[in-house]
């Protein structure tokens, strides 16, 4: 190895993507310092969607058999209408020539931070950091420091690299001074969690949903813990009246009436943006997941396509320290396919789904359910759909870590 144990790969941030670049690096016998602010693992039920490109990245750090274990296989989704009711289901099945995960697997992302967690701290390579604070790094002459304060006092930590995985508000994005471009939704999401089976309450729909209104639509999944809803609240209504149990079960009444009322287990709002900083890379100082780009939750590829970001950019890494591969051309290509990427992909399906939910135009709302239904009729044109939902296309097209001249040939062959 070409690196000194005394030079971590910093990692900031103790979230899915965070974990996951620690546990790659790791795995690869990297050693690696995780900075988190808070003392430890963190609930956050928001994302809960591993889709099969997902799947397949995640096997080479081996969990994905403590994830199907505890997860929610779903092979159907579907698009509804609140008042017209099924437009159009959609099989990953049809996928299953392509990859051994041809489902969406339901599983909160805490689970995944607790399992990686759970390995990594009997890890001598890893050095977990809960209760410490980011407030400053700076590329150094051989590399970085960070400048961290804990319960003890401020205190400086040098590696060898640093990545940026502590989300939409990054300390280290802000410290690098690089801009957030985008745009944040005048409304907030918000979503809810009832132990009620929803499939009883509406008989015949899938475990995700996409729900279409335009005055209120919905995104619906079941994970193993509950169902979830997730809706919209116009920016004129507060917190405090959104999140008003009385509030909360009215929305509930509406999707579906239940004289019981619904039970609520759990309930977030937050804002949502679509944004992507100008850069993804300042010298030896990466940034990946929600520090590099953040975008509306409807498709579920927002944690998706930052654990890509991590095991694209660990792998650069890996040879780079390892095998003394050149760190420009490595983490230029990161920062050049992954940011491409996060444009052409994440935010612009993530857009046109949120778009295609809350139109309000009838001759358009018509067209998109003329336009899903004809989708999920052809199985040709379905499994391209699925290939783009699922992530599969990107990879293959793109590669996760592949090296600068292979990249190379693959901008040729496209071009």
């Amino acid at each position: 190895m070409l690196v000194s144990e005394d030079l971590p790969v910093i990692v900031v941030g103790a979230g899915p993507v965070g974990m996951t670049a620690a546990a790659s690096l790791a795995s690869a016998g990297i050693p690696t310092a995780v900075v988190e602010a808070t003392p430890e693992p963190q609930p956050d039920w928001r994302a809960s969607t591993f889709h099969a490109a997902t799947m397949e990245l995640l096997e080479h750090i081996d969990i994905t058999g403590r994830m199907l274990a505890e997860g929610l296989v779903v092979p159907k989704y579907q698009f509804r209408d609140r008042h017209d009711g099924l437009i159009a289901e959609f099989d990953l099945g049809l996928l299953a020539d392509e990859t051994k995960f041809p489902f969406r697997l339901q599983l909160n992302q805490q689970r995944l931070v607790r399992f990686l967690f759970d390995r990594l701290i009997a890890d001598d390579l890893v050095d977990l950091r809960f209760g410490s604070r980011l407030v400053g790094v700076e590329n150094t002459g051989g590399g970085v420091e960070a400048v961290i304060e804990t319960s003890t006092g401020e205190q400086r930590l040098r590696g060898s690299y640093l990545i940026g995985a502590d989300g939409a508000g990054s300390t280290v994005r802000k410290q690098l001074d690089l801009a957030f471009e985008g745009v944040t939704y005048s409304e907030r999401f918000l979503i809810l969690s009832t132990p009620v089976d929803l499939r009883e309450q509406v008989p015949g729909i899938a475990e995700v949903n996409y729900v279409a209104d335009p005055v209120e639509w919905l995104f619906i999944l079941h994970t193993p813990e509950a169902w979830r809803l997730l809706y919209p609240v116009p920016a004129e209504v507060s917190t405090e009246q959104a999140t008003d149990p009385a509030e909360m079960q009215r929305h509930l009444q509406n999707w579906s009436a239940r004289a019981d009322g619904y039970p609520i287990i759990d309930h977030q709002i937050y804002n949502v943006h679509q944004r992507v900083a100008e850069s993804f890379r300042s010298g030896r100082v990466l940034l990946v997941g929600d520090a590099a780009h953040v975008n509306s939750p409807v498709g579920g590829v927002g944690l998706n396509s930052g654990i890509h970001d991590a095991m694209d950019l660990t792998r650069r890494l890996v040879r780079i320290l390892a095998d003394g591969a050149a760190e420009d051309a490595e983490l230029d290509a990161f920062n050049r396919f992954r940011r491409r990427i996060a444009l052409e992909y994440v935010q612009a399906d993530t857009q046109r789904n949120t778009d295609r939910l809350r139109e309000t135009d009838p001759e358009s709302r018509r067209a998109n359910q003329r336009e899903l239904r004809e989708l999920a009729a052809d199985a040709d044109r379905a499994r391209d759909w699925l290939r783009r939902v699922s992530l599969l296309e990107s990879v293959r097209k793109f590669g996760i870590g592949t090296p600068p001249d292979e990249h190379a040939e693959l901008e040729g062959a496209q071009s």
